[in-house]
């Protein structure tokens, strides 16, 4: 199997495609308990707040989170269709191991720790049951990546392989300045 990776994709018609994501709206009947666990996760601020919504971002955009207040909004289905979970990125893997560290104290623990070749990953659940995925990209350029997919390491680990984060955390401690690699 070929996979092609890139880190542009050209247009291939004359439709305009968008250059990013600028944010992503969740709908719930907690709006504070929501807002004061994105805040924390994230290490956001926030951008506007009133009774019914509340903004917040973590970088230049305007926002990237947007918490709106439902009264009745229903606890997630697992069995539904939909988005599964949202994934944010680390510059670096000290930035996530950092990050892991500082929400273990407030007791936000990862609900899985995957590495999937591509990415380490630790997936949270937010309060009313949202996931979200914070990563780092395993490979510093495309081509490395592309490098990896040609080994066949993707088709041997599917879908990836849990990882302790606690030994992350070790690894990166003692030196590490990556994710494990897997072959």
């Amino acid at each position: 199997m070929t996979v092609i990776v890139a880190a542009h994709m050209p247009a291939t018609t004359s439709v305009p495609s968008p250059s990013k994501i600028s944010h992503y709206g969740i709908r719930t009947a907690h709006l504070k308990i929501m807002r004061d666990w994105y805040l924390n996760v994230l290490g956001a601020a926030i951008a506007f707040e009133s009774n019914k919504v509340c903004l917040m971002t973590f970088d230049e955009e305007h926002h990237r989170v947007a918490l709106i207040h439902a009264d009745h909004a229903d606890i997630i289905d697992s069995r539904r269709t939909g988005i599964d979970h949202v994934a944010l990125s680390y510059a670096h893997f000290g930035e996530l191991v950092e990050t892991y560290e500082r929400l273990k104290t407030s007791d936000i623990l990862p609900s899985a720790s995957v590495n999937h070749g591509p990415t380490t990953s630790l997936y949270y659940n937010d309060p009313d049951g949202n996931h979200l995925e914070l990563l780092v990209d395993n490979f510093a350029s495309v081509q490395e990546l592309q490098a990896w997919y040609e080994t066949g390491a993707h088709e041997r680990h599917p879908g990836g392989e849990p990882f302790d984060p606690n030994e992350m955390v070790r690894r990166y401690r003692s030196g590490a300045k990556s994710p494990v690699v897997l072959t």
